[in-house]
């Protein structure tokens, strides 16, 4: 059998060659050689663009492609099982994780290869055989720990992958001694094996595609669809993807984004966890334009509020829906607490649906009623989602509306619970879990950027924390002492000593005291997994 160019890192089993067959090596040859040495210079160009936002320029509206935005244009139309997507369940694509979310009381389970997966070797490729076998209606899964069986159920939610960011390199996979791009891989792979079945069960090979800063990306992409289906021989737009708007120079190219994919696209969504942490990212240049608190960052904020209307504005004039954000609560087992969790996801909830967004993402299926209550009660009588609001008559949203610093506090506390989250976090994922519950919540890489950044933020910055004491690497270096005390006493000593504990901290450290604004933190950590 011919590897069509590619060297594996490690010898493949048995198990690797039912996904990575002749053929689908030769799609995914196929693809780096046509793709590959463009990606490279998408890459570039957002690093150029990125130097005159710290040479103290600020993301705005292109002059260039006012036409688009101005045009009167619209998407292709949705596909049927597209067009109500009111509560979407994601995580990891864990066979496990794939058959709760089929059968959970949603719409849709976006199966993902990118935040909440940790991309071991073992993790991507049995993510797509979980995936092929989740499509084949053929998945089942044993726990070795309680022992109980599970399978998928008659009629489960919609199936959409999303593939790895552009900044994302797969390094167990190699072709010219370089690792291949991670996007290509997880698109490659799950487009072969499951177009065909997708469309013989009414549906279709969906996809989300994180990170996009650029129209030009969306382009690539738009011919890395063409050229896809043109290969295997199916349908032009048989390909759907949903693009999460969760950069900062993305929110202000969404007509453009969506009009490079006008035949490929069926939504765009509010990430709004990577959207802040882009803010920080942009920004980080800019001394007038802090985040506080993370906690206090909310979706009332002004900036993100005018971050909601615009996609929902834009998505509606265009004939796409507009997803809300993910709510990451989990589930408290004391009925005072939960009930408590269950108002404020009732609370965010209604807050979106009343800005017109068509569903939203929740990250435990206990929270499936609630959010499913609140767009139910929210949609017009027979409608699936609100693509008739179209908030025609809002205020026009300018550059200034979505680049406002929020007000909020700047506290010890607020720096301890950064530091005790990202810890653990890192060292999850260093382990090979990408979606790790902490204090409540499911935590997945966007949050744990959230908390990185906001400390070098922070010390770069000199902010007082409780408008008294000056932030410092010094501050920082003790409290992270002091913060990894406390989680060897949460996680007891034996899974302290069976942890990876010491290379979280070491990596956090680099993070936060680097002069220079480490891009993602998945890049420092994929080198150690």
């Amino acid at each position: 059998m011919s590897d069509h160019g590619f060297v594996f890192t490690q010898p493949l089993s048995a198990a690797d060659r039912e996904i990575l067959t002749d053929e689908a090596l030769s799609f995914l040859a196929e693809l780096v050689e046509r793709f590959a040495p463009a990606r490279d210079v998408l890459l570039a160009d957002r690093r150029a663009w990125q130097a005159r936002i710290d040479a103290g320029a600020l993301p705005d509206f292109g002059p260039r492609t006012v036409s688009v935005r101005e045009g009167d244009w619209r998407i292709a139309p949705l596909p049927a099982d597209l067009l109500d997507r009111r509560v979407e369940i994601t995580g990891p694509a864990e066979p496990k994780m794939v058959i709760n979310a089929l059968n959970a009381d949603v719409k849709l389970f976006m199966a993902d290869f990118e935040d909440a997966l940790s991309p071991t070797w073992a993790n991507v490729i049995g993510g797509q055989r979980a995936l092929k076998g989740a499509v084949a209606r053929t998945l089942t899964f044993d726990d070795p720990v309680s022992g109980k069986h599970y399978a998928l159920g008659p009629d489960p939610a919609v199936l959409v992958a999303r593939v790895r960011g552009l900044h994302l390199d797969e390094k167990h996979i190699l072709r010219d001694g370089r690792p291949v791009p991670g996007a290509l891989v997880d698109f490659a792979l799950y487009f072969h094996h499951n177009h065909a079945a997708l469309r013989a069960l009414g549906s279709g090979p969906y996809v989300y595609l994180p990170k996009l800063e650029h129209h030009e990306e969306a382009r690539w992409w738009n011919e890395v669809f063409l050229f896809s289906q043109e290969r295997h021989r199916a349908p032009e737009g048989t390909i759907k993807a949903t693009v999460l708007i969760e950069t900062l120079p993305a929110v202000f190219e969404m007509d453009e984004i969506l009009f490079e994919l006008r035949n490929h696209v069926a939504a765009l969504n509010c990430g709004r966890w990577d959207y802040i942490f882009s803010y920080i990212k942009t920004l980080r240049a800019h001394r007038d334009r802090l985040l506080p608190d993370r906690q206090s960052v909310t979706m009332d904020k002004p900036f993100l509020d005018a971050y909601s209307r615009l996609l929902i504005r834009t998505c509606h004039r265009r004939g796409a829906l507009a997803m809300g954000g993910m709510s990451a609560f989990i589930p408290r087992k004391d009925p005072a607490e939960n009930a408590e969790v269950l108002d404020r996801v009732r609370a965010d909830k209604a807050r979106e649906a009343a800005n017109g967004h068509d569903g939203s993402w929740i990250a435990h299926p206990g929270l499936a009623q609630v959010v499913n209550a609140v767009y139910g009660a929210a949609f017009a009588s027979g409608q699936t989602n609100q693509l008739q609001i179209r908030r025609a008559r809002d205020a026009a949203i300018v550059a200034a509306d979505l680049l406002a610093a929020p007000e909020g506090p700047f506290t010890e506390q607020g720096l301890r619970h950064n530091i005790r989250v990202a810890v653990q976090y890192i060292e999850a994922w260093l382990g090979g879990a990408g979606a790790v519950a902490i204090y409540g919540l499911m935590e997945d890489a966007a949050t744990a950027e959230i908390s990185r950044a906001s400390i070098w933020q922070w010390i770069q910055a000199g902010v007082l924390l409780d408008g008294k004491t000056p932030m410092t690497a010094e501050l920082f270096e003790a409290a992270l002492e002091e913060e990894l005390a406390v989680v060897r006493g949460e996680v007891g000593e034996d899974r302290w000593a069976s942890g990876r504990w010491d290379e979280a901290a070491a990596l956090m450290r680099d993070l936060c005291l680097q002069a220079n604004f480490a891009e993602f933190l998945t890049l420092q950590a994929y080198a150690r997994l």
